[in-house]
């Protein structure tokens, strides 16, 4: 099992943007084959700052996932544009 957990910070003016971006991607990557949880948060103290918990069954399918196309235009074309900070680490569960 592959986990990720990825950290992004955008400008208050595009918060709202990358949320609902984010929220569709959310939909789409959680219906992927292999794709476990895909969860998208924002949180309640700094509306700036998203965290993404994700699971795949394997590195294939993690590999799957950043070749979507929904991920390319979900997150390549829309949402990391609109980052200041973006930062994101493979785990596994133990």
């Amino acid at each position: 099992m592959v986990i990720v957990v990825a950290q992004y910070r955008t400008r208050p003016e595009d918060a709202a943007t990358v949320a609902a971006v984010l929220a569709r991607h959310a939909v789409a990557s959680e219906a992927e084959p292999g794709c476990l949880t895909f969860a998208a948060h924002q949180s309640i103290d700094d509306p700036t700052r998203f965290v993404l918990y994700e699971e795949y069954v394997d590195e294939e399918a993690f590999t799957a996932h950043r070749q979507s196309p929904h991920f390319v235009a979900n997150i390549e074309q829309l949402v990391v544009p609109l980052l200041i900070d973006r930062h994101w680490e493979r785990l596994t569960r133990l």
